[in-house]
């Protein structure tokens, strides 16, 4: 069985960029939400330049920190959770993920353990 496509066949979206913003890789989910910047024209541009100035001084401060940035936010009636993380090769950061996943309107909550 191969696991191939599984990065497009995802139902969330998936953006790679590399340790200068980058971006390297975009799933088809990540194409489409971003199609009105250029979809995937946008892979081997400069992810700092589709951002304002206060975005970018996060992805800057994520990528001199190594930190995880964690959030949610509403588009169009749909709430989303955007997950950013450094990734790393042998040890060195190489770059940022950005995962973005809608959340439905009701959301259950376990607490386990």
């Amino acid at each position: 069985m191969s696991t191939q496509n599984w990065f497009n066949e995802v139902p969330f979206a998936l953006t790679v960029c590399d340790e200068k913003g980058v971006v390297l890789e975009m799933n088809e989910k990540s194409a489409l939400t971003f199609s009105k910047d250029g979809g995937t024209a946008l892979i081997g541009q400069s992810l700092l330049d589709c951002h304002s100035e206060k975005s970018r001084q996060i992805i800057l401060e994520m990528m001199q920190s190594e930190k995880v940035n964690i959030y949610t936010i509403e588009k169009q009636g749909k709430k989303k959770l955007i997950y950013q993380c450094p990734w790393y090769v042998d040890g060195k950061m190489s770059g940022l993920v950005e995962l973005s996943l809608e959340l439905p309107n009701e959301l259950p909550h376990f607490v386990r353990g």
